[in-house]
């Protein structure tokens, strides 16, 4: 009996982008200001109570200290991140407007350019959001611990997880190094909230009321 020879054609779908084509540069727009509003939230807010924390063992303190934070952090990193990404918004414009005026562009790839340019309401929203994110973590990790010396651990612990978890959601987005990004936020993290206990315990030492 003959053997069959059976002849497979595949193909390919019109439709299908693959992955390496697409463009993270958009998506980093709103991911930079997310990733650092949440990065400052938590390293700001939990720096600043745990500073309050070095002279000051009364709960009520440290938790209003960090909300009047997270309400003034908040508005400042929608400000500024408005401000600044609004200032590149007209730059890039003005630039592509003298591109075009001296060697001149089709349609469709002023369109693409016009796709390219930062979003300065979607930047400051997503500061704004993810700032308050970050600053409610210390919080309420304070609120949940009654004895002083647990409580400044607790919050070190929590805002720890929450920097390698920031880190952690950057890097994969970004389709950055995971290991690197959760690595130098978890340090920088440490650094700022040692750096700021340091000085004011030290401040504290002098005999300063506070």
């Amino acid at each position: 009996m003959a053997a069959q020879n059976h002849l497979q054609i595949t193909i390919p779908k019109e439709n299908q982008v693959p992955e390496e084509e697409f463009d993270y540069s958009q998506r980093a727009q709103w991911l930079r200001a997310a990733v650092l509003g949440a990065n400052d939230g938590l390293v700001s807010i939990a720096s600043l109570m745990m500073g309050v924390g070095a002279v000051q063992e009364n709960v009520k303190t440290m938790m209003l200290t960090g909300f009047a934070g997270l309400f003034a952090g908040a508005c400042s990193m929608a400000i500024g991140e408005f401000v600044s990404v609004y200032s590149q918004l007209d730059i890039e414009r003005a630039q592509i407007k003298r591109d075009k005026a001296t060697r001149g562009q089709n349609r469709e790839h002023e369109e693409g350019n016009k796709e390219q340019l930062p979003n300065p309401f979607q930047a400051a929203v997503a500061s704004s959001i993810a700032f308050s994110l970050g600053a409610i973590v210390p919080i309420l990790a304070a609120a949940l611990i009654e004895n002083h010396e647990v409580r400044l651990a607790v919050i070190v612990a929590a805002v720890s997880l929450a920097l390698l978890a920031f880190g952690g959601i950057g890097a994969f987005l970004g389709r950055s190094p995971m290991v690197k990004s959760c690595a130098r936020v978890l340090i920088g993290g440490w650094m700022a909230m040692a750096i700021t206990f340091g000085l004011t315990k030290l401040i504290g030492s002098t005999g300063l009321e506070i």
